[in-house]
């Protein structure tokens, strides 16, 4: 998927960096390739969200859908460098109260 780029395992987490736009169309796509590297290799996830443009709620779904099972196993998940228009989405949802937005 052309949006989720895997990094690699990096500081103890799977680190991802997303870009463009993640939403209905492609968001089933982002959860198996992220669901994907952590059931090969369970640890925290990391994702850099600096190219990121665009999320709609089905992705936001899938956010707490990643969080969720990581969690399930003692794991977190952080988005890093999200633009202010996307970190605004996960604030007016309570999001940022669970997942670490830095």
């Amino acid at each position: 998927m052309e949006q989720v780029k895997f990094i690699g395992m990096e500081e103890n987490a799977l680190r991802f960096a997303l870009s463009g736009d993640v939403d209905l169309g492609n968001a089933d796509a982002f959860y198996e390739e992220v669901s994907r590297a952590y059931n090969a290799a369970p640890s925290n996830i990391v994702f850099d969200c600096q190219e990121l443009n665009f999320i709609d709620s089905t992705t936001l779904g899938t956010f707490v859908k990643l969080f969720k099972e990581a969690q399930k196993n003692g794991h977190g998940v952080k988005l890093c460098n999200l633009q202010p228009k996307i970190k605004k989405l996960f604030v007016i949802c309570s999001l940022d109260q669970i997942m670490d937005i830095a």
